[in-house]
């Protein structure tokens, strides 16, 4: 009984009095009136001893497991907050003491608030982490050329044990290393685009169909992003690649072409308003490849059209150069005439007729064979004009000699008769030219031995030789005289 009537911490002395005591008097009373003997009062006694020692046990324990709780939820809230701390790279959460003090529950209370900010911290953080990552797995899948890719954020896979901000700039530093990168390439990818269009339009080729064969995203028809991967700017580049080749190609085949309508042009003759259909092709024989844009310049049609226009010409040149050959044959013996020089044989001429009209020889090498006879007359014809005006002078005054001694042998000269003034004005510049031929002879002859020394061949005059003839009895000077080549008198000449 002594254990019951002690205080207990539980419950004040005067609860126990007020509600054991009654009980246990209450109990004395029934005994005393049964007369429940010592023994069997000492037994229920103890027995109720126990049963409240079993009780307070029991209470005890629960108490215990209530405090280990709290105790783990503490320590489970501290160290899931120091977690948090360090994965996100913080060292603290202001406005949290530093030390906690207080029972369990006003610690835990004082830490659950700190931990559910640090939560929702958390899942922000996580969810940048998450747009970051999947942005860079999509621009890298963009990259990798990977056309099926699920850019769902919820197949993002984040390390939640490391989110701090260092962690993220690392991560934001790579993704716009990426978008630096991908726009890089798009730039390519549209450089390309832009110089498979020119290329194509330079060629008269559809555009849309060579970027669709590459692949189909690189058509604006299609309403996809382009693929950007190593492999489609390796197609790219080799797509452009040929197209310049075929480029150059073409140019060179219409440089052959307008080189030969050039030839054919010159050789015929052909008006400007016939080669003004061709322009387009001749004014392409001076430019680069490099330096050729125009749409519709290099296409198979113009190629075409020059190729049947230079066919057109040649069968029309062999018709057209025997009558260009005898226009040229005509020129060149009018410079020989004109200038009293030595013409080419009929004979060889004869020849090379025959010649053109078998094929033998080239009409352009015979028209340039022409081309170099005619310049070569016209500089021998130049070479001569000046003893061919004294030659032409010293003719007039031996015609003006010859009639002046026609005249002195007339015994009528001096009559009265009509014209006799004038013949007689005549006779008087007739004398005076007459006395200027040793001079006229001496400087002609000159000039002539001259020429011959410079040229290394004989000065001819109508296929004859200039002889100077010495005077004698029956002339007072020395004279000139025209011979042919044949004649003996050749050995007289100086």
């Amino acid at each position: 009984m002594a254990s019951f009537q002690s205080p207990i911490t539980m419950r004040s002395s005067a609860l126990l009095e007020t509600s054991c005591g009654y009980l246990l008097q209450e109990l004395q009373m029934i005994w005393d009136e049964v007369g429940e003997d010592q023994f069997e009062r000492e037994k229920v006694l103890l027995d109720l001893e126990q049963e409240c020692l079993d009780v307070y046990r029991r209470k005890v324990d629960r108490a215990n497991i209530s405090r280990a709780r709290l105790h783990q939820e503490l320590a489970e809230s501290e160290a899931e907050f120091t977690h948090l701390l360090l994965s996100l790279g913080e060292r603290s959460l202001p406005g949290r003491p530093e030390k906690m003090t207080g029972t369990l529950k006003e610690q835990l209370d004082s830490i659950t608030p700190a931990l559910r900010e640090m939560r929702l911290r958390k899942e922000e953080r996580v969810n940048q982490f998450r747009a970051v990552q999947a942005q860079i797995q999509k621009i890298s899948a963009e990259i990798a050329g990977l056309s099926e890719y699920d850019d769902s954020s919820t197949n993002v896979i984040v390390n939640e044990n490391d989110l701090s901000l260092k962690k993220l700039e690392e991560y934001q530093i790579e993704l716009q290393g990426l978008h630096n990168e991908k726009n890089d390439r798009l730039q390519r990818v549209e450089k390309y685009i832009d110089a498979v269009r020119s290329l194509s339009a330079t060629l008269g080729m559809e555009s849309s169909m060579i970027i669709t064969k590459v692949h189909p995203s690189l058509s604006e028809l299609f309403g996809i992003s382009k693929n950007i991967s190593d492999n489609i700017l390796a197609k790219l580049n080799s797509t452009v690649e040929s197209l310049e080749e075929e480029k150059k190609k073409r140019l060179e085949k219409l440089h052959q072409l307008g080189k030969a309508l050039t030839n054919l042009w010159n050789l015929m003759g052909t008006p400007y308003n016939d080669r003004r259909k061709f322009s387009h092709v001749t004014s392409l024989l001076s430019v680069s490849s490099a330096e050729v844009s125009e749409s519709g310049s290099l296409t198979h049609n113009i190629i075409e059209q020059a190729e049947a226009e230079v066919k057109r010409l040649d069968q029309l040149k062999a018709s057209k150069m025997q009558e260009l050959f005898l226009k040229k044959q005509k020129e060149l013996e009018d410079i020989c005439n004109n200038s009293h020089m030595e013409i080419p044989s009929q004979s060889e001429m004869d020849k090379i007729t025959n010649l053109l009209n078998s094929g033998e020889i080239d009409h352009a090498d015979l028209l340039t064979s022409m081309d170099e006879q005619i310049s070569r007359a016209k500089e021998e014809a130049s070479s001569r004009k000046v003893i061919m005006e004294k030659v032409e002078r010293w003719m007039l005054a031996r015609d003006e000699e010859r009639w002046l001694e026609e005249y002195s042998m007339d015994e009528n000269r001096y009559s009265v008769s009509r014209g006799a003034h004038r013949n007689l004005r005549r006779a008087e510049r007739a004398r005076v030219t007459v006395k200027k031929i040793p001079a006229l002879v001496d400087s002609l002859f000159a000039m002539t031995k001259s020429w011959e020394e410079e040229r290394k061949k004989v000065f001819l005059y109508d296929e004859r030789i200039m002889l100077l003839v010495e005077k004698t009895s029956s002339h007072q000077y020395p004279k000139l005289q025209f011979v042919s080549k044949s004649d003996s008198l050749m050995s007289q000449r100086d």
